[in-house]
């Protein structure tokens, strides 16, 4: 007998029973479905912060307050000095996680020769409320202060209007950049007469002089919900005793990314009179370092996906072998006419094999199809491309046919031991 016709049989003994078919189906489908569906999602979701952290540019850094690093499960921050890690140091305790002051970042400015673009900033506020007559944003907008450098350091650019210029910067006057969602939200979308206008960010009055354009949003990170200001501006009217700023560089070549952090960390421990013998009390932290940190979070719920994905396909494993050997103890009869025919013990084995690879396998594609749906959810909410995870479908699809081929050993073999004589005889 062919193996097409030993698999036309054992897929007219599947489809004819519907029932026990479908649920062992169910059973399998719900562990791959959970396996997929996250693992999806969780794909969706590195895309989302690849997108957002890369419009920062992968060839710049930026010196923090120590107080302000990230730190996500075990990851902490980057040490942006290698060759310190392994020395223990201290730092006083009147130094320690000391905010960077205006003049300490001008200072850093001034003074930092490397061929590279240096701005200072300042996040005056993350829940601000933007007015424009009687339409108003969420209050949840960002105001920013940067100088003449900051929308090319942050990759944003010009849509409409213009950029600060330096008497802006020095005066500090109330002149605003808005962002693209900001714009939409208070003067619609079709943008007319938004330059030159005015809008109040609490009480205080300011004059546009230029919309952004679009990065894209996620819900990680909104770089379009924002209002940009002088940092003169910000340090006039919201800057808060415990203020603290941000220097960010960008270099001209990315192949002295490590040289650039090196002269930096330098100048800026010269700049906040830390003794040799004392450890750095600010960070520097890159765009794509924050974002290694959220996948090492990231990983950490794959193996939880991965983990009740296999137990999920264990119990199925169970589960189909239980039914497989049901159907034997149900089949006997059938077994045995199928021996008298002149089917061979072998015949009989591969037959109850593809039974189980059947069943297995159509609940992996069922499961496949549904954890791509519902891990696409989150591409939908997040707004990034839609994800066909090959990888996790081959996996999955694998795991099944592997399942399946495990499962049906037994069954296999014990029906295929059937003597014909008293399967026939069988009741």
């Amino acid at each position: 007998m062919q193996s097409r016709d030993i698999f036309s049989l054992a897929y007219r003994s599947v489809s004819g029973n519907r029932l026990r078919t479908g649920l062992t189906v169910a059973i399998i489908a719900v562990g791959i479905t959970v396996l997929v569906g996250i693992l999806t999602a969780i794909d969706s979701m590195k895309s989302s912060i690849y997108s957002s952290f890369a419009s920062m540019g992968a060839n710049s850094f930026s010196l923090r307050n120590k107080d302000m690093q990230v730190n996500i499960g075990d990851g902490g921050s980057e040490q942006a000095s290698k060759g310190n890690k392994n020395i223990k140091k201290k730092v006083k305790k009147s130094n320690s996680n000391k905010t960077i002051r205006y003049q300490e970042a001008v200072q850093f400015k001034e003074r930092f020769h490397f061929p590279a673009i240096t701005s200072v900033s300042y996040k005056a506020s993350g829940i601000a409320t933007v007015y424009k007559g009687d339409k108003k944003t969420n209050p949840n907008v960002n105001v920013i202060g940067g100088d003449e450098h900051y929308l090319k350091i942050s990759n944003y650019e010009i849509a409409d209007g213009r950029d600060f210029n330096s008497l802006d910067v020095q005066s500090g006057r109330n002149v605003a950049i808005l962002g693209m969602d900001v714009a939409k939200k208070l003067f619609g979308k079709q943008l007319k007469n938004v330059v030159n206008n005015t809008v109040r960010v609490g009480d205080v009055r300011y004059r546009v002089v230029g919309v952004l354009a679009s990065k894209g949003s996620s819900n990680f990170m909104s770089a379009d919900n924002v209002v940009i200001t002088t940092v003169n501006n910000t340090r006039r009217i919201f800057e808060s005793p415990n203020a603290s700023y941000q220097v960010s560089v960008s270099v001209n070549d990315v192949t002295q990314m490590e040289a650039a952090q090196g002269e930096a960390i330098g100048l800026f421990r010269i700049i906040r009179g830390l003794a040799v013998n004392e450890e750095d009390n600010f960070t520097l932290s890159k765009s794509d370092s924050i974002a290694e940190m959220l996948f090492s979070s990231l990983s950490k719920v794959n193996l939880f996906a991965i983990a009740i994905a296999f137990i999920t396909l264990f119990g199925s494993a169970i589960g189909l072998m239980n039914i497989m050997l049901v159907s034997v103890a149900e089949r006997t009869r059938e077994i045995g006419v199928t021996k008298a025919l002149g089917a061979t013990s072998h015949v009989i084995r591969v037959q109850f094999l593809y039974e189980a690879i059947i069943i297995s396998v159509m609940g992996g594609v069922i499961g496949v199809i549904m954890g791509m749906l519902l891990g696409n959810i989150v591409s939908v909410l997040l707004k990034s491309a839609f994800l066909v995870p090959w990888l996790w479908i081959m996996i999955g699809v694998s795991l099944c046919a592997a399942v399946g081929l495990i499962s049906g050993i037994y069954p296999a073999y014990k029906a295929s031991k059937l003597d014909p004589i008293i399967a026939l005889r069988y009741e």
